[in-house]
């Protein structure tokens, strides 16, 4: 048994399976997932476990050379928007519609319970050497 990182089976399972270049779309409960990709759903309740939870925990495991977000986080929830600038240096913004399409080629969807508008972001898989 594990006894630090993520321990939830589906989910560290589906971080050993990426690659330089793949994608990982972390959302909020009421983004569509497309049909697709891996999603491991995480949400419990409304809010639980939060959007800033779940990718601090992936940033800990998963290399990450850029991210992708909906423009529109910066006025509908301005919280997450500083949690992605911070936390993610090369962050490209784009619309809220361009990012549902770039996520259809996400390889893995990890689905939050965060219900606060507009916390997603794909992330792209990066290498450690």
């Amino acid at each position: 048994m594990k006894k630090a990182g993520i321990l939830n089976r589906h989910l560290s399972g589906a971080l050993a399976e990426l690659g330089h270049g793949d994608g990982v779309l972390v959302c909020d409960a009421g983004m569509p997932i497309p049909d697709g990709p891996r999603v491991v759903d995480l949400a419990f309740r409304a809010g639980v476990p939060s959007f800033a939870e779940v990718l601090e925990g992936l940033l800990a495991e998963l290399v990450v050379e850029g991210a992708t977000a909906a423009a529109e986080v910066r006025d509908a929830n301005p919280a997450a928007a500083e949690l992605l600038g911070g936390s993610l240096t090369e962050l490209e913004f784009v619309s809220h519609e361009r990012l549902k399409e770039l996520s259809a080629r996400a390889r893995l969807v990890v689905r939050t319970g965060e219900a606060r508008p507009y916390a997603n972001v794909l992330l792209r898989c990066g290498v450690f050497f």
